[in-house]
């Protein structure tokens, strides 16, 4: 698995900064164990250390919506209340570091960016999901998985097809007959159930627009 930076939080010295939040040791948890729950108290933050992260409501008719992935290097967990409005859960072997506030902590300088950069990705998730393709849909979700891990050719997906299909409103049966025929056209290779080569990104980058 790839490091992703792009929005690791650096935080200066604890011992000389003591208002800041204070960082716990790496959390384990296994394939599909809660990391918190939907109506839990808020109050920290989450950064991944390694593995990924589900994020998910449950519908009123007991469908799954899950709304964002947060791969290694990327943190979560951000509410506007006091509660988490979502649940967060590991997809596979995941370790997360929590960064909870401490009173008179002010973390505004760091906090927002990050912030910003989830708004940003939650709109263009909706954006996403505003196509009427399948093939766009997909596309689109592949260039933002290289994208995310430094624009390499060989992609690594450690979400399933059902997770993919909860992502972007697709049965599982949708996004896996889009896989195959993106496979068939030349456009990608599938190395694994979990690992995808972009052979033709510019096709893929035209099927997105």
């Amino acid at each position: 698995m790839h490091a992703y930076t792009n929005s690791r939080i650096s935080l200066p010295s604890l011992s000389a900064q003591p208002s800041l939040p204070a960082v716990q040791p790496v959390s384990f948890f296994s394939a599909g164990s809660e990391i918190y729950a939907q109506g839990e108290k808020a109050g920290a933050f989450y950064q991944v250390e390694f593995g990924a992260v589900r994020i998910y409501r449950l519908l009123a008719d007991g469908r799954r919506q899950i709304s964002a992935f947060h791969l290694a290097g990327e943190t979560f967990g951000f509410e506007a209340g006091t509660t988490h409005h979502f649940f967060a859960e590991a997809i596979n072997a995941t370790g997360v570091r929590v960064f909870r506030l401490t009173a008179g902590a002010d973390m505004s300088h760091q906090l927002l960016p990050l912030a910003l950069q989830g708004l940003t990705r939650a709109q263009e998730h909706l954006l996403v999901l505003g196509r009427q393709n399948a093939i766009e849909r997909v596309a689109a979700f592949l260039l933002d998985m290289a994208e995310r891990q430094g624009d390499l050719r060989l992609v690594e997906l450690p979400m399933s097809r059902m997770d993919i299909g909860d992502y972007l409103g697709l049965t599982i049966e949708t996004v896996s007959r889009v896989f195959t025929r993106l496979k068939e056209k030349g456009v990608i290779r599938l190395v694994s159930l979990r690992s995808v080569e972009i052979v033709k990104n510019d096709a893929l980058q035209d099927m997105r627009e």
